[in-house]
């Protein structure tokens, strides 16, 4: 999936898939500059010794908040909605997620 370069102060969702199958999700304000910090263990300590890592899902969010809120519903899905979530987003279907859970309805630029 290739990163978008989002505008100064535009927040984003991410997923990764770790090198052992693993999911890592997080939230950034510059998805190049965060996946380079993961890379070079700088990043998360999930995901240091996990690699190779790479961008499975990504979703703008409106601000830091929403980003967060979305983060902790996404983490609270299992592993199998996540990977629908992955899969359908790359369909270019919606996201088919329990009602409350729903993306942002915000583009990423």
């Amino acid at each position: 999936m290739p990163l978008s370069r989002s505008t100064p102060g535009c927040w984003c969702l991410y997923l990764l898939r770790c090198g052992d199958g693993s999911l890592y999700c997080g939230v950034t304000n510059d998805l190049p500059r965060r996946l380079a910090a993961h890379r070079e263990g700088k990043g998360a300590r999930y995901t240091r010794g996990r690699g190779p890592l790479r961008v499975v899902y990504q979703e703008a969010c409106a601000d830091r908040p929403a980003a967060l809120r979305r983060e902790h519903a996404v983490k609270r899905l299992t592993r199998e909605a996540k990977l629908r979530l992955v899969s359908d987003s790359r369909a270019g279907s919606p996201a088919v997620v329990p009602e409350g859970l729903a993306p942002a309805p915000c583009a990423l630029r």
